[in-house]
């Protein structure tokens, strides 16, 4: 009985942790097509330098709309969450001059992070 509930326990924390991390970036991606000149400040200058920013924040948005739709699939959850938290990790550094607003993104890494260590086959 105690394994059941662990394993049910463990299967409602995925749950939530999918959910979570699919909603911020379902609401990035969405909000980024429908006002970039409110996201296309986050890109990092490096990349704006050389490449059309309205194109990028695009391609970026497509790129997040992937990971929510992989998030939601359940496959291979455990290299979805590391991808999630290299993607949270390079906003947070490529925009530390903004640090006031991307340190809530350290709070997904690790939520990213805690859904790639949940082994679905324990």
């Amino acid at each position: 009985m105690r394994i059941k509930k662990l394993l049910t326990n463990k299967h409602l924390a995925m749950w939530l942790l999918r959910l979570g991390l699919s909603t911020v970036f379902l609401y990035a991606a969405i909000s980024s097509f429908v006002n970039p000149e409110d996201w296309v400040g986050y890109l990092p200058n490096v990349l704006t330098e050389h490449f059309s920013a309205t194109l990028l924040l695009k391609f970026f948005s497509a790129y997040e709309l992937g990971l929510v739709v992989w998030l939601l699939s359940g496959v291979y959850l455990r290299y979805a969450g590391l991808l999630c938290a290299l993607t949270l990790a390079g906003i947070v550094t490529s925009n530390f001059h903004l640090f006031a607003i991307t340190f809530r993104d350290i709070a997904l890494i690790f939520s990213a992070l805690a859904l790639s260590s949940l082994d679905e086959d324990e």
